[in-house]
């Protein structure tokens, strides 16, 4: 699709009546909700998708980091408590979500990896260990292989389906020398969405390098660009911006019934339901649940098992910039321009359970200012900026274990601009992340010192990240919030539909995951509607 006709087909949508309690309403636009809207709207049903967000076309993306960041990012109130550094640095910023049509597909950097098998069977595979809230997914890599399938045609990932990988800039020829001389063997710019040629009507990458900041060529694969339009052009789609779901309301017999949200004016609406479907990200869909309690749900929506908000896990992650003589120029280019997976697999002799990779990285100035160490200043600071063209850099990102007591809850002592608890996230690392993230450390400088680097900085995590759990999947509905098809285990009309549904985090990022589950809920939803099971 050309960029007009992409945006065009935004205009003259089908409208579904207030009281029709025949469509499928789905909460959040991102690669859950968007990739749903359209699985379900190609197979003939009504959907209404509720966005908080505004509509933001490619001719509205900044290329300014922190002007961009206030245009795309979930700005509402949150807090952030526990024994993590971001809440201490950035306590009202403990994640970074998007709130705009597309959601995160519109600022992810475009990395799709699979699951590895064991990383399903995390339990099974990693044992008992100290702390962890360790199960195994209902699902398995097989069941689950067709639909990555689908998703990584859909979203044309580089080094699949015959596809070239992208070019690779000077921030991924310094990871690779590096890796090579460390003896890596996975190393390249990676499985990408982001088009490496003209398909779909849609412009190949442009190098252009704010990746980050919404792809103004929209080669990069968006739910804003390719499923929600798709899913509008059906006739069995209207999409709803400026609305933010205040709480899901159900029948007499424990059904969701409706959804309450507040319009862009503030005025409160009530959108009927056949089934409702939450994919708000792991911190609003938890906070949404929790605040439709009710009588008969007096703990919240389906958290009969008190696993509601529980099990946040946001990958273990930290970054490492390697400084050179000559310029590296890392923000020219793709932004995460090549991964190394070879410290992925489980392998307990490093000295902990999971795995991780390393993926480039790059910041503009301002957020390198920003995040390179939080609060710092003086000499050595002022030195770090003086060299940031010289500057390569890369982000960890590891299997943050599952723990009970890092979670998402309402905080009811702080209001957001609707009279709604926000959210109150608590984490901590778990001794396994910690000696991940510091073998990571000691390889990254390892790598970078390798070929050269003059100095090296490790940095804290960032309140960007990959946000999971919270609603997790499990076999029992004791253990979890949903089953392996994201269906609610006390509410069968009710499902989650996005990356809360992880049971635990593994070590990629987790996109193309979340497609190809809702690609798959899109079948089980369909199919239960056929029997009038829903």
């Amino acid at each position: 699709m050309k960029e007009g006709e992409t945006m065009g087909q935004y205009d003259n949508q089908k409208t579904f009546a207030a009281d029709d309690d025949s469509v499928v309403v789905i909460v959040g636009s991102g690669a859950g909700g968007g990739t749903l809207a359209n699985g379900l709207a190609q197979k003939g049903i009504d959907v209404v998708l509720l966005e908080a967000g505004d509509l933001h076309t490619p001719d509205d993306f900044i290329a300014d980091e922190w002007p961009s960041f206030t245009q795309l990012a979930w700005n509402d109130p949150r807090t952030a408590s526990g024994e993590w550094r971001v809440a201490t640095d950035f306590p009202q910023l403990p994640a970074w979500i998007c709130k705009t049509v597309g959601g995160s597909t519109v600022h992810w950097a475009g990395a799709s990896l699979r699951l590895q098998k064991h990383e399903f069977k995390a339990r099974s595979t990693y044992g008992d260990i100290d702390g962890a809230n360790l199960l195994d997914w209902p699902i398995t890599l097989a069941e689950l292989a067709p639909y990555y399938d689908q998703a990584e045609k859909k979203l044309n990932v580089t080094r699949t389906n015959g596809l070239p990988g992208l070019p690779g800039n000077n921030n991924f020829k310094v990871m690779h020398a590096g890796a090579k001389k460390l003896g890596y063997t996975e190393c390249s710019t990676g499985h990408m969405a982001i088009n490496s040629i003209n398909k779909d009507g849609r412009h190949h990458c442009m190098q252009r390098g704010f990746c980050f900041q919404g792809c103004k060529f929209s080669a990069k694969w968006s739910t804003l660009f390719t499923e929600i339009p798709a899913a509008l052009a059906t006739g069995h789609a209207e999409m709803r911006t400026g609305a933010h779901v205040a709480r899901i309301e159900h029948d007499e017999k424990g059904q969701a019934s409706a959804v309450v949200y507040f319009d862009r004016d503030g005025n409160t609406r009530r959108q009927k339901a056949r089934a409702v479907a939450i994919a708000g990200n792991s911190i609003e869909t938890p906070r949404l649940l929790l605040n439709s309690a009710s009588e008969q749900f007096p703990d919240g929506l389906a958290n009969g098992s008190g696993q509601v908000g529980r099990n946040y896990m946001r990958h273990t992650t930290a970054s490492v910039y390697g400084v050179f003589e000559e310029p590296v120029e890392m923000y020219k280019g793709t932004t995460m321009a090549g991964i190394i997976s070879d410290e992925s697999g489980h392998d307990t002799s490093r000295g902990f359970a999971g795995g991780y990779e390393f993926e480039t990285i790059s910041l503009g100035l301002a957020f390198t200012a920003a995040f390179l160490n939080p609060g710092a200043w003086g000499a050595d600071f002022a030195n770090a900026m003086d060299h940031y063209r010289h500057m390569a850099g890369m982000w960890i990102v590891g299997e943050d274990l599952p723990q009970e007591r890092n979670r998402v809850s309402l905080n009811h002592d702080l209001k957001d601009q609707h009279g709604l608890p926000v959210a109150d996230v608590w984490y901590a690392d778990h001794a396994n992340d910690a000696a991940m993230r510091e073998h990571a450390y000691k390889q990254g400088t390892a790598l970078y010192e390798s070929v050269g680097a003059t100095r090296v900085y490790r940095t804290p995590p960032y309140p960007s990240t990959h946000n999971l759990g919270t609603c997790r999947m499990s076999e029992r509905a004791e253990d979890g919030v949903c089953n392996g098809h994201g269906q609610s285990h006390e509410i069968a009309n009710l499902f989650i539909s996005d990356g809360s549904q992880f049971t635990t985090s593994a070590a990629e990022n987790p996109t193309l995951t979340i497609v190809s589950l809702a690609l798959r809920q899109a079948d089980y939803i369909a199919g239960r509607m056929d029997k009038r099971a829903i």
